[in-house]
C-alpha cells in the first residue's frame, strides 16, 4: 500500500480541530504540517518508498509526526521502546538493520512522564537494508517470558483493527475524548488510542506524568466525556485513592494486558462510580476480545471480525497472514491459525472467551498438574502482599512484593502451606522490594531474570 492511506484515513479533517494534547494543544492542521516537515527530513536521510526506519522516540509530538511521516513515505517503521537499555536497543536495531534510525535529540529522563518535549535526530545507517516484508509497522513483543519477537502489521491490518474499535458500542466515539496512559508505541495505545482517535476525530490527551494527581488533572481539564485507556497497574494505582475528586466527565476506564484483579475492580468502580472494562489482545493481532463495561467478567466477547477458537485448552486466532518477521517458532502460525500460547475456554452458550493465563503456567510436579495462575492468585491475596509472580524453573518459585515492612518469606510460606497442597507449594518464596518489569510495565516471568533481580537486591 502507498502512503496515501495516512492522509485519507488518519489526517483528513478540519484544520482547526484539536487532535492531540501534549501539554499544549495540537490541531489537525498543525499535525499535518509537522508530518510534512518530518517527511522532508526522512527523505533527506535517504528514506524512500519501500525503505525501513527504526524510531526510538519517547511519547511526544516528534514520535507521532515521525511515524506518520514514515508511513506517508510508504516506508516501514519499526518502533523500539525508548526505555530499553542501549544494549537492548542496539540488539533490536541490528536485528531489523534499517536504513534510517531516529532518536531523541537529548537524554530522556523521567520514569513516570506521560510525554516528553523533545526533537529528534535522524541518522543514515551505513549498510542498512530496505524493508524485508510488506509490513508498514514492526513491533517487538514485550519479552516478559523470553526474547522478543519481531511482529509485522500491514496497513490493511491496522485499518481493519481501527474499524473494529469503531464497531464497539461502548468504545469512545466522536464527541468524547481519550486520556491515554498506555504506551503509544505498543498496540493498545497506538491503535486503540492514537490511530482510533485520529481516524474518528476523537481528541487524545497524554498527561504530563502518570501520577494520580496528573491523571486526575488530565481528566478534569476538559468537560467532554472522557475515557481513560491504560493498563491494570494504572487502574490499581487510581483505585488506591480513598476519596478521589469528583470527575463528572469521566465515563470509565479500559485496560489491556493482564487481567484486573477482583479487588482492584471493586475499589475502582466503587470509588469513581464508573465502569472499569478490560480487553484481551496481542501485538500480533491487536484487539481480540473485550468486556468494556466490566459486566461479563471474567468472560470477554470476541471483537467484530475476529475468529477465536480453542483447541486442547489453547486460544487460537484465525489470521490471514503470518505476523512474524525473521526467525521464529514455526509452530506459532500453522494453517492460517495463530497459536497464542494462552490458555482459555469458549462458553458454547454465550460465546464468551475466558482467558486463564499462559499455557506455560500449566506445569507437572511429580506427575501432578499444577496451574501456576492458581498459586499466584492465592499468594497475591495473602495479607501484606501487593503483587506476586509464580514461575516454574527447577521447581515452583514465587517472587513477592509486599505492602508493609516486616512481612517475610517465612511468614508467607507458612500462610501458603496452610492453603495449598504440598505439591503446589513454592520451593522458593522470595520477597522483593518491587517486581522487575518489562519496559511496558508487565511483570517479568523469566525465571532467570527474576533470580537475577533477587540476587541484585541481596547485594545492595
Amino acid at each position: 500500500m502507498n502512503g496515501e492511506w495516512v492522509d485519507d484515513f488518519l489526517l483528513s479533517g478540519p484544520d482547526q480541530e484539536t487532535v492531540l494534547t501534549f501539554g499544549t494543544v495540537v490541531t489537525r492542521g498543525e499535525l499535518r504540517a509537522e508530518v510534512e516537515r518530518r517527511q522532508k527530513g526522512l527523505r533527506s536521510a535517504g528514506l524512500t518508498p519501500g525503505g525501513a526506519a527504526v524510531l526510538r522516540l519517547p511519547p511526544s509530538l516528534a514520535l507521532v509526526a515521525t511515524l506518520l511521516a514514515g508511513w506517508r513515505t510508504a516506508a516501514q517503521c519499526a518502533l523500539v521502546d525508548h526505555r530499553l537499555t542501549p544494549s537492548e536497543a542496539g540488539a533490536a536495531i541490528e536485528r531489523i538493520n534499517p536504513q534510517v534510525v531516529v532518536v531523541p535529540d537529548r537524554e530522556i529522563r523521567g520514569r513516570l512522564r506521560g510525554y516528553f518535549e523533545t526533537d529528534s535526530v535522524v541518522t543514515t545507517r551505513e549498510g542498512g537494508e530496505p524493508a524485508r516484508s510488506e509490513h508498514v509497522l514492526l513491533q517487538l513483543s514485550s519479552g516478559s517470558t523470553g526474547p522478543s519477537k519481531v511482529i509485522g502489521r500491514s496497513a490493511e491490518s491496522l485499518i481493519a483493527e481501527v474499524e473494529r474499535y469503531g464497531l464497539l458500542n461502548s468504545y469512545p466515539k466522536n464527541g468524547g475524548r481519550i486520556v491515554v496512559l498506555a504506551s503509544v508505541i505498543h498496540v493498545l495505545g497506538l491503535v486503540g488510542g492514537l490511530l482510533h482517535g485520529l481516524h474518528n476525530r476523537i481528541p487524545l490527551t497524554l498527561p504530563s506524568s502518570h501520577t494520580v494527581d496528573s491523571i486526575h488533572g488530565a481528566v478534569a481539564a476538559d468537560p467532554a466525556p472522557t475515557t481513560l485507556l491504560g493498563v491494570p497497574s494504572q487502574a490499581a494505582l487510581l483505585a488506591l485513592v480513598k476519596s478521589p475528586p469528583a470527575l463528572r466527565q469521566l465515563t470509565g476506564m479500559i485496560t489491556g494486558g493482564e487481567t484486573v484483579k477482583p479487588e482492584t475492580w471493586q475499589l475502582f468502580t466503587s470509588r469513581y462510580g464508573v465502569p472499569l472494562g478490560g480487553m484481551y489482545g496481542m501485538t500480533e493481532a491487536g484487539m481480540i476480545a473485550t468486556d468494556l463495561l466490566g459486566t461479563t467478567r471474567p468472560g470477554l466477547t470476541p471483537a467484530p471480525g475476529m475468529t477465536v477458537e480453542t483447541a486442547d485448552g489453547e486460544i487460537l486466532l484465525r489470521l490471514p497472514a503470518n505476523p512474524y518477521v525473521g526467525r521464529t517458532d514455526p509452530k506459532r502460525y500453522v494453517d492460517g491459525r495463530l497459536h497464542t500460547k494462552d490458555a482459555g475456554t469458549l462458553d458454547p452458550g454465550t460465546g464468551l472467551l475466558t482467558v486463564h493465563g499462559r499455557l506455560d503456567q500449566q506445569v507437572s510436579v511429580g506427575g501432578l498438574k499444577v496451574d501456576l495462575t492458581e498459586v499466584e492468585a492465592l499468594i497475591s491475596g495473602l495479607p501484606g502482599v501487593r503483587e506476586a509472580v509464580v514461575v516454574h524453573g527447577s521447581g515452583i518459585e514465587a517472587y513477592v512484593a509486599v505492602t508493609e515492612a516486616g512481612v517475610t518469606g517465612e511468614d508467607l510460606s507458612r500462610e501458603t502451606a496452610a492453603r495449598l497442597a504440598p505439591y503446589k507449594r513454592p520451593r522458593r518464596l522470595i520477597v522483593l522490594s518491587a517486581l522487575p518489569r518489562t519496559p511496558t510495565g508487565k511483570p517479568l516471568r523469566s525465571p532467570d531474570a527474576l533470580r537475577a533481580a533477587a540476587r541484585a537486591e541481596v547485594g545492595r
